[in-house]
């Protein structure tokens, strides 16, 4: 995650450092502000693990060790990704920029492959899961309708029900999950109807129009879910996020992202040694005897 308002100056550090340091937290650390990033890890990181601000990391304090590790790479990676291309703050970057060459097609399929792989408890996938579980309780919904009414059909009008619903109360259930009415006009009193609540709120009311009521509910929620899976994936493959997912990925587990991500990694190793990466060459050689 990155986020800044501000330019800062490009430079390059020839750090003399103790390349016999093991790969600690603290160690990481020093490397990092050795190279004249503010680095702090005490922060709530604003909601997430960690974000490059500026000429700034912080890391969420809830991270353990080896997480902190992680999340130092992937930011440091932000930081590398700005003074190859300083730009990539507003725009999301380019792989053509960060690999050097015009054909990223196999690239970018690698890198996504990565993301799948090392991502599996992110919001997206848990967006998924809860858009899957969705559609298939509104799916059951519709069969339960359709037992009675067999013409009945999402895509179209639901004639019964709306002749049923529309000297209801109810019928403000059909777009929102919870209403507030206010009855009376000398002695004023607010009445809270709940889609969880309808049989509660609605006993004499058909099934069939109960679960329907439902049915609508669910279907703003898959809307709701839909726009931000829509949003995330365009988060997760900037890239920016998956070059920096793809450097800290390769740095703890080079043997598995080598198998994964053949091309890239070849073209990755090739940038690094002949120094385009700048102070991330470093980085591997000091901890990872690269």
């Amino acid at each position: 995650m990155f986020f800044s308002n501000n330019k800062q100056k490009e430079y390059v550090i020839k750090m003399d450092y103790d390349r016999s340091k093991p790969l600690t937290k603290r160690n990481v650390i020093e490397f990092i502000r050795n190279c004249g990033i503010e680095v702090k890890t005490n922060t709530k990181a604003r909601g997430n693990q960690g974000i490059y601000l500026k000429n700034r990391i912080d890391i969420s304090a809830k991270l353990n060790e080896d997480k902190v590790i992680e999340v130092l790479v992937h930011e440091f990676a932000h930081h590398i990704h700005y003074l190859i291309d300083e730009n990539f703050i507003t725009n999301g970057g380019s792989l053509e920029k960060l690999f050097d060459t015009n054909n990223t097609l196999l690239i970018k399929e690698e890198l996504i492959n990565i993301t799948r792989l090392t991502d599996k408890n992110s919001r997206l996938t848990l967006f998924f899961n809860a858009k899957e579980e969705t559609s298939k309780n509104i799916k059951g919904m519709q069969s339960v309708i359709k037992r009675e009414y067999p013409n009945f059909m999402r895509s179209k009008k639901f004639p019964e029900f709306e002749q049923y619903i529309k000297n209801s109360d109810a019928k403000y259930l059909i777009k929102y999950d919870a209403v507030k009415l206010i009855q009376g006009f000398f002695f004023k009193k607010d009445k809270i109807l709940t889609v969880k609540n309808i049989e509660n709120d609605f006993p004499d009311m058909p099934k069939p129009f109960q679960m329907y009521i439902k049915l609508c509910s669910l279907q703003r929620k898959q809307s709701k879910l839909t726009r931000r899976i829509n949003k995330l994936n365009k988060y997760y493959e900037s890239p920016t996020e998956l070059f920096a997912r793809y450097v800290s990925a390769y740095f703890l587990t080079p043997e598995t992202i080598e198998t994964i991500a053949p091309i890239t990694t070849n073209r990755f190793i090739h940038l690094l040694r002949n120094g385009y990466y700048k102070e991330l060459k470093d980085l591997f050689e000091i901890f990872k005897n690269f």
